[in-house]
């Protein structure tokens, strides 16, 4: 095996795995180590890789070729797709150890950063040292680092509660979203309250729009209600109004008051929407100009870095107020268009309007025909007084269309496979 003698796990959070080719097939989440009756370390078993449609599964030790900072790779293009899934005696590391209080041998405590692995002589991979970083009671200087052996440190081999966030938080932070509310979903519900509630608001806010309903409404319901109406503000106004739409309404009411009265409105609306129409499945905040813009301004705006890439596809042009519900509807400009026009030309001159706009009460079937039809990337949505009140795009429609359940790892679709759960790429 080409690979380091002694490999840092949390080092290793998000590596590709590539097969024998040079493909990439996933992305290591964790390591897999088998507890023994002995004293002696754990046996590392293999790593657990996250692979498309968000499934993990078990790697074998035995079918890596080589570990490093940089990439895994797999002695062979055959691999077990069924998901992963831990047995009694095994340990998962980073979800298990990191932030795990422990004892030195000095009788100092301090929690674990990182645990090496190491390979030996005779082939196998054991879990030989760990990094503590002992705990002090000043709060301007971080303890000492201190790099050990594995049975010179008590704690380990303990299953409970007595871990902090800090560094499991650390190996989740270059996550995208989606990423991170996956991890969420292989933690037991208690530690992931935890985690969850140590993420700061709008990271949560992007975490729990990725989450099942099922997930939200309990991560939620972990944190105090002033915190609860804070991350719901940093949500775009429909995931708020979808996560909302799974509590009581008692308990929507006291969310909603608790909000900043400017956050809570456009929630309050969508709320009013019959479910499965454009009103409810709508964004409230498109991007939206006035006909005497110039397209300068409008790639401007289409720029900022919190728009979405369906919301920024497009430019809706109104008469005042800019602000949803607006003034008379004129049409949109795709970006596409504002690329090919001079930056000085207006708005009005290019606007568009040959496409009928959808009602509040379109049904989402009709949304989606229209979409296909019109190969749109997003749609305006407009009252009866013809006032734009929202967009529909192409995520939201997907959202919506697809089962309930979608988000949730455990009932993804199992992939094509051969009896035994392997498919050969070669």
């Amino acid at each position: 095996m080409s690979t380091p003698n002694r490999v840092y796990i949390a080092r290793l959070a998000g590596v590709a795995v590539f097969d024998p080719n040079g493909d990439q097939v996933g992305r290591v989440r964790d390591a897999v180590a088998r507890m023994r009756p002995t004293q002696r370390p754990p046996e590392v078993v293999g790593l657990v890789a996250e692979m498309p449609m968000r499934r993990r599964i078990f790697l074998s030790i035995n079918r890596i070729t080589s570990i490093d900072p940089d990439a895994v790779v797999l002695g062979s293009g055959t691999l077990n797709l069924r998901r992963f899934e831990k047995r009694p005696n095994e340990l998962l590391v980073l979800q298990e150890l990191l932030d795990r209080r422990v004892q030195l041998e000095s009788g100092k405590a301090g929690s674990v950063v990182d645990v090496a692995m190491e390979h030996s002589r005779g082939g196998e991979w054991a879990l030989t040292r760990v990094a503590v970083r002992e705990q002090t009671g000043r709060l301007t200087r971080r303890g000492h680092l201190h790099q050990v052996e594995w049975d010179r440190v008590r704690g380990l081999g303990v299953v409970g509660d007595n871990r902090g966030t800090a560094n499991l938080l650390a190996v989740l932070e270059d996550m995208r979203p989606a990423d991170l509310a996956n991890a969420l979903q292989d933690l037991p519900d208690a530690r992931r309250n935890e985690v969850a509630a140590a993420l700061d608001d709008e990271r949560l806010a992007d975490v729990l729009s990725e989450l099942p309903e099922r997930d939200q409404v309990e991560i939620l319901a972990a944190l105090d209600r002033e915190r609860a109406a804070d991350v719901l503000e940093e949500m775009d106004p429909d995931d708020a109004a979808d996560l909302l739409n799974e509590l009581p309404p008692p308990e929507q009411d006291v969310l909603l008051d608790l909000m900043e009265p400017g956050e809570a409105d456009p929630v309050r609306q969508l709320l009013r929407y019959a479910s499965g129409t454009a009103g409810s499945v709508m964004t409230s905040e498109p991007v939206i100009l006035p006909p005497d813009a110039t397209v300068a301004e409008a790639l401007a705006r289409i720029r900022e870095v919190q728009l979405s890439p369906a919301v920024a596809a497009q430019v809706f042009v109104t008469r005042a107020p800019l602000t949803t519900p607006t003034g008379r509807y004129l049409g949109m400009v795709h970006f596409q268009r504002l690329l090919r026009e001079p930056p000085a030309d207006l708005l009005g001159g290019i606007v568009v309007n040959d496409i009928d706009p959808l009602r509040t009460s379109t049904p989402l079937t009709e949304i989606t025909r229209r979409m296909a039809t019109y190969d749109m990337v997003g749609m305006p949505v407009v009252d009866r007084s013809n006032r734009l009140v929202g967009a529909v795009t192409v995520d939201d429609v997907l959202d919506h269309s697809l089962p309930r359940d979608w988000r949730d790892r455990d009932a993804a679709p199992t992939p094509s496979a051969t009896d035994d759960g392997t498919v050969d790429d070669e």
